[in-house]
């Protein structure tokens, strides 16, 4: 069973070609990161347009390089939300069309359980697990108990992960995107340098939400208040100090959250999974079966859409031509059955 992929909802341009849910025959992914990075970040009318230029080019090309024709195809699968609502319109528009003319079944993908589905195109794993979403636009602490279905426990109550750092790394001109530029600064930095505040949230069901705005304004507006008094006061002490908060407020919460759920195996992913800090600290805890997928999957790709949807289409849930482009997630429920 082969699968088309296409994701567009943000600023990379991909789509896919996947076997059988799990062998992935082609992955292309075009970046605007060149056009996004003289505005610290993401344009939607700039993410819309290039998508618009290239999205048939990188489908013919995710088809070639796979070996295969259109027609050969089993289905067209396209994230369809969450995101940029004029990006995820230009994929979701080019994958109704395209299915339309070749017949074949039309697959709507969630972006966020595409997102948690990238490690299984590397290896098997049972579920249930926990569940580590990281990325710009989400931060997400779940139970997974099946592909398409996941609890929430835990999410941010402001800022997601990433966007606090591509915040931080606008401010000190670190450079774009934030997450990748600070973790590279981090690595000549001291992560002790300043010790910032972390958010206390321990009420009720908010016991794993996370907090970034309140970090975010100490590391821009407040940084010598946490100094240690002996560093430098460099930018890449502050990145450091700032990327070690930051990650260590989601690695307390998720560890606390599989504790407490019994669950002995976190699965990561979206773009923040690549963090180094992130990885170290995670293979660092002992009795934990941490899971990370490559880093060429943790960012947004068509390969997780399309090994998804192969899933979905066995199941027989396909979309009809009705569907459409949601900018926003629906609200899941925080407590499992």
């Amino acid at each position: 069973m082969r699968i088309l992929g296409i994701e567009s909802s943000c600023d990379e341009c991909s789509a896919a070609v996947v076997e059988d849910g799990r062998r992935v025959l082609s992955n292309i992914v075009l970046s605007q990161v060149d056009f996004h990075k003289p505005y610290y970040g993401v344009v939607p009318e700039i993410a819309s347009r290039k998508h618009i230029e290239w999205i048939r080019p990188v489908v013919e090309d995710s088809l070639k390089e796979a070996g295969t024709s259109a027609r050969e195809i089993d289905a067209v699968a396209v994230t369809f939300r969450p995101g940029l609502i004029g990006s995820l319109l230009v994929g979701l528009s080019f994958a109704k069309g395209l299915a339309w003319a070749l017949g074949k079944p039309l697959i709507g993908v969630d972006h966020i359980l595409a997102h948690l589905y990238a490690p299984h195109l590397e290896r098997d794993i049972d579920y249930p697990y926990l569940g580590l979403l990281v990325s710009g636009g989400h931060t997400i602490i779940a139970r997974v108990e099946r592909y398409d279905r996941i609890v929430v426990l835990g999410t941010t109550i402001d800022d997601a992960c990433g966007e606090a750092f591509d915040k931080v790394a606008k401010h000190y001109d670190i450079g774009f995107p934030g997450g990748v530029a600070i973790d590279r600064l981090s690595k000549s930095g001291n992560p002790r340098a300043f010790h910032f505040p972390k958010p206390s949230l321990h009420k009720g069901e908010a016991f794993y939400d996370v907090s970034y705005s309140g970090l975010k304004t100490a590391v821009i507006h407040q940084s010598g208040q946490f100094w240690d008094g002996k560093s430098e006061k460099s930018v890449a002490n502050i990145a450091a100090s700032f990327q070690k908060a930051a990650i260590d407020i989601l690695v307390d919460r998720t560890l606390a959250a599989a504790a407490d759920m019994g669950l002995r195996r976190i699965v990561a992913g979206g773009g923040v999974a690549a963090n180094s800090y992130l990885r170290a600290r995670m293979a660092a805890e002992p009795g934990i079966e941490v899971i990370f997928p490559s880093l060429k999957l943790c960012t947004d790709n068509a390969a997780m859409v399309a090994g998804f949807a192969c899933h979905a289409l066995m199941e027989g849930k396909v979309s009809d031509f009705t569907l459409n482009a949601e900018a926003r997630v629906p609200m899941f429920k925080r407590k499992y059955p």
